[in-house]
């Protein structure tokens, strides 16, 4: 079979999707249309498969052989976000992976209000897609027990997509150890706002804690457990409570 070389237009997509830029912002790059993008990348993909381009490694070849992680959480409204997310990156690619950043992508001057949240949505809902596996921060959020609302339907989304998922705590602590029981009923504590407090022995709500692998400690190490899980170390999809570490 013979070889060539990627085209102008080839390399220019590649080149995009090598810096982790979702299809949306490709496109955006390029005066494309997203679905024009998509249809080209699967064509690249096909080509790559085949041999049937040179010269190689191609970024897009060296992206497949990095896994890619994307960095789910709440992280994103800290106040060094952009600085947390560098360091994030920096993380993954000491350990051979590929980070994606919700904030990698610049979201365009003319967008305001809520036009502004559905383009970060959809870019979101790319990274993830284009993602091998979604680690996600899954501390406790503007209140004990909770994780971010974002976070979890990412986590969702990522589950429904069959992609592995991790999550790292920093503490080790079930639910009814860290939500405060103000009564107790029939079936268990109940917290100030009225509600049971579940208590299945898990750090989380049993619907991530069921989806995902937990890791306790920092984002090195959930991504140390995800390298061993690649590694074949361990699993890589679906979860159950803690992970052994």
């Amino acid at each position: 079979m013979s070889k060539r070389n990627p085209t102008k237009s080839q390399r220019a997509v590649m080149e995009l999707l090598d810096q982790g830029l979702p299809v949306e912002q490709i496109a955006n790059s390029l005066g494309k249309s997203a679905l024009a993008v998509k249809k080209q990348l699967n064509r690249i993909k096909r080509r790559v498969r085949e041999g049937r381009i040179d010269p190689s490694p191609l970024p897009i070849e060296r992206a497949a052989s990095e896994p890619r992680v994307y960095l789910a959480g709440f992280d994103v409204f800290r106040r060094d976000a952009k600085e947390h997310g560098e360091y994030l990156k920096q993380l993954c690619r000491d350990r051979g992976f590929v980070g994606l950043y919700p904030l990698d992508g610049q979201l365009p001057s003319s967008v305001q209000g809520e036009d502004a949240a559905r383009w970060i949505y959809q870019a979101n809902v790319d990274l993830i897609q284009t993602a091998d596996v979604v680690m996600a921060n899954l501390d406790d959020f503007r209140g004990p027990g909770e994780p971010d609302s974002g976070t979890a339907f990412e986590v969702g989304f990522a589950v429904a997509l069959a992609k592995p998922v991790w999550g790292y705590r920093s503490n080790a602590e079930t639910l009814v150890e860290r939500v405060k029981a103000t009564s107790v009923s029939s079936v268990g504590g109940v917290c100030a706002a009225g509600y049971l407090i579940e208590d299945f022995g898990l750090t989380v709500n049993l619907m991530l804690a069921c989806s995902a692998q937990i890791v306790v400690g920092g984002p090195d190490v959930c991504l140390d457990a995800i390298k061993g899980a690649f590694d074949g170390g361990g699993p890589l999809l679906g979860g159950w409570g803690l992970a052994k570490r």
